[in-house]
């Protein structure tokens, strides 16, 4: 198996699309899966449309769905972090892409996005593995 490490800056975005990197790793590998692994208990990854605003959209369903206030047991690091410990309930750490051709199946307006609210660490890992078919 085939795995490469990214590193993405969350500190300006708290959507950050790496299809590109995806496209890349998976590029003359032929056919089988890709796998992508955030290993943080506060980031996720998603596949989704990008540039449309779709991210804020996002966002502000997170937000109502996890409000950044004193609700939450998990209560060290900055305010609402608890809420940072739920999002990979929402949006998972893991994605498994098919890949034909060394080329990842995505629909037409799919992305390959890191979704992080987390302001305590704007520095995410992402794992990506390829396994053949």
């Amino acid at each position: 198996m085939d795995t490469h490490e990214l590193h993405v800056d969350t500190s300006h975005r708290k959507v950050v699309n790496i299809t590109e990197e995806v496209l890349r790793f998976c590029a003359g590998k032929g056919d089988g899966l890709c796998s992508a692994f955030v290993p943080h208990a506060t980031a996720g990854l998603a596949l989704m449309e990008t540039g449309s605003g779709s991210e804020e959209d996002l966002l502000e369903a997170l937000r109502s769905l996890l409000p950044r206030d004193g609700r939450y047991r998990h209560s060290h690091g900055s305010p609402g972090h608890g809420a940072d410990h739920l999002l990979p309930v929402f949006v998972s750490p893991s994605l498994v892409l098919p890949v034909l051709a060394g080329e990842p199946a995505l629909g037409t307006w799919q992305s390959v996005v890191v979704v992080d609210t987390n302001v305590d660490n704007p520095r995410r890992r992402v794992r990506l593995s390829f396994l053949c078919g």
